[in-house]
């Protein structure tokens, strides 16, 4: 859900739930930005009586903070576990470019010494 408001910048519950692919019920949006808001992920303002939810964590440190509990929460904090699930996924299909790019960055942790 959060996705949805980092890319229009700012939303209100229903254009959220508009945002979604597979959307839950509107209760069900409303009670997830809300928890949102309370851990300070989002913040709101009243616009004639309806909120309309912003980010306050820049869009980086969300997804940083996210995949540190993605990878302590499902692999242990073994980022060489979680990259594995991900290529071992039977309908992982990567690019030339998107392969030449993961191979260089393996090729760089190497250089620096990096387990």
């Amino acid at each position: 859900m959060v996705d949805v408001i980092y890319r229009l910048g700012q939303a209100s519950a229903q254009e959220v739930r508009d945002g979604l692919s597979d959307p839950p019920s509107y209760s069900a949006v409303r009670a997830t930005l809300k928890i949102l808001e309370d851990k300070g992920v989002l913040a709101h303002e009243d616009r004639d009586g309806r909120y309309v939810y912003r980010p306050v964590v820049p869009a980086g440190k969300a997804k940083s903070s996210a995949m540190k509990r993605l990878l302590d929460t499902f692999f242990g904090g073994s980022h060489a576990d979680a990259v594995a699930a991900l290529l071992g996924t039977p309908d992982a299909t990567f690019s030339k470019p998107e392969l030449d790019r993961l191979s260089a960055m393996i090729e760089e942790a190497k250089k620096k010494g990096k387990p």
